[in-house]
């Protein structure tokens, strides 16, 4: 089975090509091709819907065809077995492009098309083949964080997800851009923080740790930007020192609530796997922990996370999930209540 899975909820326009068997654990990533708006992102601090909209529509042609090898994608049906898309969650501009694009070449090739929820693609990102990859065990613990989200997931197996908390304010990501900016570090705020940390003394200051030993799996990161933000008012000067030991602690306090939170619900669900997803798993420290404190644990839980390229928005992870959760639906029905064609959410 070969699917093309195509992401546009944002400001990367990304298609991808994987292929596997259904018996398979994983999935093999033949081909994935991303552009970025983000350079005209970086002269305005954040993104800015009309223009990542408009950047998903000069972008999204050329992506397929890269990622199919041809010159004109309309011409001749390409060798494969449906389309997944993401339809949200996401910018609306952007989520339009991918969609209609999706249901277009759908109808042309006549084959199945596949909605997906962006966020629970994050997940899949751990089920695409890599070296020396194990497979994914149920139950397996899922943490999705990213700029706009922050969330645990409890998975059965395939199609049967339960949401067990989020962020009540903040995602992680966005905390770190918020900061990043109060800080004048470049957009995004999550690299330039790391980046600037790898100086600095996590020490120096004492952030709060928001909701790290509340008896829930929810988040909040707010009040850690309020701290920041009158720690950096009351020193008016910023050294390059005390940026980089405020980036340091900033990073260390988000860092140890997300481990805490997430290892917590493998212990009481008694998880197999743990699975990393989103933006902000690319943080190598985030990483290292994560391998670190679940041995303290003991946990009997592998822990996967995904090359750093397939942590960010791609059409790989898109594809992947519907691989794993294969519910074709009719291509003009693509707006028609997509969690009906997809995994049953619990709450």
């Amino acid at each position: 089975m070969r699917l093309l899975g195509i992401e546009t909820s944002c400001d990367e326009t990304s298609a991808a090509l994987i292929s596997g068997n259904p018996s398979d654990p994983l999935v093999t990533l033949e081909v994935n091709t991303v552009a970025s708006s983000l350079s005209l992102h970086k002269k305005t601090g954040g993104i800015i819907p009309e223009v990542a909209a408009r950047e998903q529509l000069s972008y999204i042609l050329p992506v397929i065809k890269e990622t199919l090898g041809v010159s004109n994608p309309l011409a001749k049906k390409p060798p494969i077995d449906a389309i997944a898309v993401t339809v949200g969650p996401g910018l609306i501009g952007s989520l339009l492009v991918g969609v209609e694009t999706a249901k277009t070449l759908a109808y042309l090739w006549n084959v199945p098309l596949i909605p997906v929820n962006h966020l629970v693609g994050h997940i899949y990102a751990s089920f695409i083949q890599s070296r020396n990859k194990k497979e994914v065990v149920f139950p397996a613990i899922a943490l999705v964080v990213s700029g706009g989200h922050t969330d645990l997931v409890l998975l059965k197996d395939h199609g049967k997800l339960q949401w067990l908390g989020g962020t009540r304010d903040d995602a992680a990501g966005e905390a770190l851009d918020k900061i990043g900016r109060l800080l004048k570090l470049s957009y995004p705020g999550g690299p330039a923080i790391e980046k600037a940390a790898k100086n600095g003394n996590s020490k120096r200051f004492l952030f709060p740790k928001p909701m790290i030993n509340s008896n829930d799996f929810d988040f909040s990161f707010s009040g850690l930007k309020t701290a920041v933000l009158k720690e950096v008012r009351a020193i008016k000067q910023l050294s390059d020192e005390t940026i980089a030991d405020i980036s340091a602690s900033v990073q260390q306090a988000i860092i140890d609530v997300l481990i805490k939170k997430t290892l917590n619900a493998a212990l009481q669900h008694k998880a197999k796997s743990i699975l990393l997803g989103g933006g902000v798993a690319a943080n190598q420290k985030l990483r290292d922990e994560f391998k670190l404190k679940a041995r303290r644990y003991k946990l009997d839980a592998e822990i996967f996370v995904p090359a750093a390229s397939l942590c960010t928005d791609n059409g790989a992870m898109i594809a992947s999930c519907a691989f794993f959760n294969y519910k074709p639906v009719l291509w003009k029905n693509v707006y028609a209540n997509p969690q009906l064609y997809f995994a049953t959410i619990e709450s």
